[in-house]
């Protein structure tokens, strides 16, 4: 099957799209089915719309969207308490997009700090600057750990360890193709760096398994608490 291919849309398009669906009562489904657009592409342009006008269809979102850590506290504790779905809440507060707060409850759930919003890539620049350093066998089984477990989020995990975004990367690739044996270092002086008995690698292959789970487990509750949404 074909990728749908992104295409930009006028102002006046989407404004027409979201009248048929306010005036005429076509549902969104429909409306994107007609006109070829990806699922949830209509609900997006309209919860825009309602919180920042006109102005919320031609702007970008990293150009609209500047939150503080208590704002964004404030909107999960409110989702936590239940009586309200992310679409509400985004309208209620002016968010950009529904799954801007989708995302906030994610991290929360992974027990990630919210922190105030900085620039697109913002932080990807930040760890660009952390220079490559040298670590030990357990330190790469730990960064990689950290990683699959915050759902492959490797500039976090560099910030995190003070380690390159490159290396995070690298490590998580060769754990991915090679399991543990791919996180031995094999380079120069560290070539003979010492086996691992048979109880270190269960210990640590058992570390990977339970962080891949509890990202699997991330996931599944998020959507699950998605489509309670979206069935209301």
């Amino acid at each position: 099957m074909s990728k749908r291919k992104k295409r930009k849309h006028s102002k006046e398009f989407k404004l027409e799209l979201i009248r048929q669906h306010e005036e005429d009562g076509i549902s969104y489904y429909k409306l994107e089915k007609d006109n070829d657009l990806a699922f949830g592409t209509i609900r997006h342009w309209h919860t825009s719309y309602k919180s920042y006008g006109e102005d919320g269809l031609v702007r970008c979102n990293s150009m609209l969207c500047r939150y503080s850590a208590e704002f964004k506290k404030k909107v999960v504790a409110e989702y936590l308490e239940g009586g309200i779905s992310t679409l509400d809440l985004a309208m209620k507060h002016g968010i950009h997009a529904e799954s801007t707060v989708a995302k906030w409850i994610k991290l929360y759930n992974s027990h990630e700090e919210l922190t105030d919003s900085r620039p697109e890539g913002g932080m990807l620049l930040m760890t660009n600057d952390i220079k490559p350093r040298k670590t030990t066998r357990e330190e790469r089984i730990k960064i990689v750990e950290h990683c699959i477990a915050h759902s492959n989020n490797y500039a976090l995990t560099a910030k995190e360890f003070s380690c390159s975004y490159g290396q995070v990367y690298s490590w998580v690739r060769k754990y991915n193709e090679k399991g543990i044996d791919g996180l031995k270092d094999g380079r120069g002086r560290n070539k003979n760096e010492t086996e691992m008995s048979e109880v270190e690698r269960l210990q640590a292959e058992n570390r990977l398994l339970r962080a891949e789970k509890k990202r699997q487990q991330m996931e599944i509750d998020l959507l699950k608490k998605l489509e309670d949404i979206e069935r209301r």
